[in-house]
Parts: C-alpha cells; sequence; structure tokens
C-alpha cells in the first residue's frame, strides 16, 4: 500500500541527487584506512578550545541534563549580544537573542516566520546547498539573482531590484559567502539595505563565517537597517565546534517572540551543558578566532600558491573562509564530472560546483581547513590529475 506525503517532501528534496554522496563515500573510505583526502565539507581540522570542552563536561556532571528556556538562558542570550555588537557596531538587548541549534536550524525558523505559500525569496547564487529546500519549506517560492564570476561573486544590487515584484518578502544572502568567500563590501550594504527599505523586505543575513573574516567581523546590513534585519550566526567555524550546534539569531524583539513560539514545536531549548559551554567560548571570542582565522590564512595562501602554476584550471582567492573555489571549465569537464573523475584517480573529495547554482557551474569548491600536509599532498593530486586532462 502506498501511503500519501505532503508537498513537503518535493520542496525539500535535493535536486539532481544527493550533493554530499560522494563526501560520505571518502569520509566511510578514509575511516576504513584507505588513502583518502577529504576536502568536501566546511568541517575545520581543529579540536574545540579546551576550556569549552571541560565545561561541558563539568556540566554534565553536574547534572545539566534537564530543560532549558525555549529562547535560550539569560546567560547565554546576553553573551550573544555582547558578541553581535563587537561583529557589528549593532547594539542590541539580551532579548533580541535567540539560541537555536546551528545556523541550519535559524535559516529554517528564518523562512518559516518571514514567508508563505504564495510569497517570493530572493537569494544570491551562488548559496549554500540547503538555501532552496530550506526557503522553499515555506511553501514561498525561490528567485535566484546571480552574483556571477564576472563581478568577483559580488551581487548585481540592479537585478536584485528588477527581481522584485508585489510578492517578494524577503532576501536571504550570506557574507562571507559559502561557497566563494566573498565578503560584501561598504558599498553592497549600502545599496542592499537601501533597497530593502525601500520595498519593506526582510533581510536574513547568514554571517557564520563573521568571526573568521579579517577583524573578525564584516560590513553590516543589521546597523544599517536594523528593524528588517536578521542576523544568523554561531559557534561551528569560529571555534571549531560543528557538532555541538550552538547557533543564534539576533532580530528585532517581536520577531524572536515569533521564534520562540516556532522554537517550542521544533528544538524546545538546547541542552543547558551546551549552553554554559557556548558562554565560554564566547568570553573566549577573540582568541579562538584570531587563532583558527591565522590557521585559514596560512592553508588559503599554501593552496593558492600551490594551485595557481595548473594551466587548465584557475583558483579564484576568497576574501575570509574556509573555501577556495577552482575554475575548471578550461578542463572540458563539468563540474560533477571532475570530482567524480578525481576522486576515483585520485582519492580526493571534493564538492562539485553547480549545487550551490548556476554562478558556479564549470568550479569546484576545495575546503582547506586541514593540515598542511594533508592540503600539500591534496594540491599534487589535483594538479596531477588536471596535467591528466591535457590532451
Amino acid at each position: 500500500m502506498n501511503m500519501q506525503f505532503s508537498s513537503l517532501v518535493q520542496r525539500v528534496a535535493d535536486e539532481g541527487g544527493d550533493p554530499w554522496a560522494l563526501h560520505w563515500q571518502a569520509r566511510h573510505a578514509k575511516e576504513k584506512g584507505e588513502n583518502v583526502l577529504v576536502l568536501s565539507v566546511g568541517d575545520p581540522d581543529l579540536d574545540t578550545p579546551q576550556p569549552v570542552i571541560e565545561r561541558a563536561i563539568e556540566r554534565l556532571r553536574q547534572g545539566d541534563t534537564h530543560y532549558t528556556e525555549g529562547a535560550g538562558r539569560p546567560g547565554l542570550r546576553a553573551a550573544i549580544a555582547r558578541l553581535h555588537l563587537q561583529r557589528t557596531g549593532q547594539s542590541v538587548s539580551a532579548e533580541q537573542a535567540l539560541v537555536v541549534g546551528g545556523t541550519q536550524n535559524g535559516l529554517f525558523i528564518a523562512s518559516m516566520l518571514v514567508a508563505e505559500h504564495g510569497d517570493e525569496v530572493i537569494a544570491i547564487d551562488p548559496m549554500y546547498t540547503t538555501y532552496p529546500p530550506t526557503i522553499e519549506a515555506s511553501g514561498a517560492r525561490l528567485v535566484r539573482v546571480p552574483a556571477p564570476a564576472s563581478l568577483g561573486f559580488h551581487p548585481d544590487v540592479a537585478k536584485i531590484e528588477d527581481a522584485i515584484t508585489p510578492r517578494t518578502k524577503a532576501l536571504f544572502l550570506a557574507t562571507p559567502n559559502n561557497p566563494t568567500g566573498v565578503v560584501f563590501s561598504e558599498s553592497d550594504c549600502d545599496q542592499i539595505a537601501a533597497l530593502a527599505k525601500r520595498h519593506r523586505l526582510w533581510i536574513v543575513s547568514d554571517e557564520v563565517y563573521a568571526g573568521i573574516a579579517d577583524g573578525g567581523s564584516v560590513p553590516s546590513l543589521a546597523r544599517r537597517l536594523p528593524d528588517q534585519v536578521i542576523t544568523i550566526g554561531s559557534l561551528s567555524k569560529s571555534h571549531a565546534m560543528t557538532g555541538f550546534r550552538s547557533g543564534w539569531m539576533v532580530a528585532p524583539k517581536i520577531f524572536i517572540k515569533h521564534g520562540e513560539n516556532l522554537i517550542q514545536s521544533m528544538l524546545y531549548g538546547l541542552p543547558g551543558f551546551i549552553q554554559e559551554a557556548a558562554i565560554v567560548a564566547i568570553e573566549n571570542a577573540t582568541q579562538s578566532q584570531d587563532e583558527i582565522r591565522q590557521f585559514c590564512y596560512e592553508r588559503r595562501a599554501q593552496l593558492f600558491e600551490s594551485l595557481k602554476s595548473i594551466s587548465n584550471a584557475t583558483p579564484i582567492w576568497p576574501d575570509a573562509g574556509m573555501f577556495m573555489l577552482l575554475d575548471i571549465r578550461s578542463t572540458g569537464l563539468t563540474s560533477s564530472e571532475f570530482v567524480k573523475r578525481l576522486y576515483q584517480q585520485e582519492k580526493v573529495s571534493l564538492l562539485q560546483g553547480d549545487v550551490f547554482g548556476y554562478e558556479t557551474q564549470g568550479f569546484v569548491r576545495i575546503c582547506f581547513a586541514v593540515s598542511k600536509e594533508e592540503l600539500s599532498e591534496a594540491a599534487t593530486r589535483i594538479t596531477r590529475f588536471c596535467s591528466s586532462l591535457i590532451a
């Protein structure tokens, strides 16, 4: 008997298959001892800071394993407000912070609260792979607006405005961007904020990589448009805490109230021992961010130098983050063909660019947040593979 599902299952389905299939194949092969290099996911090859781990263990031993406030503990919300001020220059109260289960949970909550069936949501292409199903889960239609390679992957603000209709409710963007590493300039932010104000649009600003950008911050949309911007962040990248699922949203109080109501039906509060560990992480944010930023700077330079001499592929220097795009259009392969054949021949896993949108077809994404030794070997294998494609 075939049971029926709601239309949601189609809206959240992966387009063209699972983009992470090759990554998990590589991970499982490496766990079995095979000589595989995994550069396909943004999980930094660093340990979570020891004081953070010790605090989590301490709180576990003290029995901090019970229900917590849905919006997050007051101490953590206050710490998030302080960190938000440091990163954006926008002063907010603890009541404007909502504790969520990582950036992805925050993106989903934002989508549910700002759009519904019949609405349109604009997002910048390229975008992270989860954006389309997250946005369309609300019932809204995703409208892609290009940030093309010809503009250095910066948004074309005129095309954003051209895409706005009476049904447009929100703009989703990420700065620094994943996969490009582009940080929106002050001019980009001025133009986007003015546009959003003129058309009364919500802006959902994904700033998960902001802590490891230059100076630990990026030009802020929230400071320009405090009543319309929802800023989303987490400790995953800046503190090597991907498994902690510690994220937040900072927004106007009325949005946070609605978000708290929704989160009662979803997460029902992040575990207390994780919240206490997150407070320690935020208290030591400057040191941790400086360390991982330097870690990424060194590897970004190493990888770029190692790949720049390839005759049929070109590395693209990122402003920030832990990824580098490689333009492989001159190889004659699609990005999907490239990553599959590279893995088959050289046992290096990368992520194909077309999973991020139309503007990164013909590119592949390399995560350089690994050891220098692994990065050197990966560059050698990628170079050898590209050379093998030259007739």
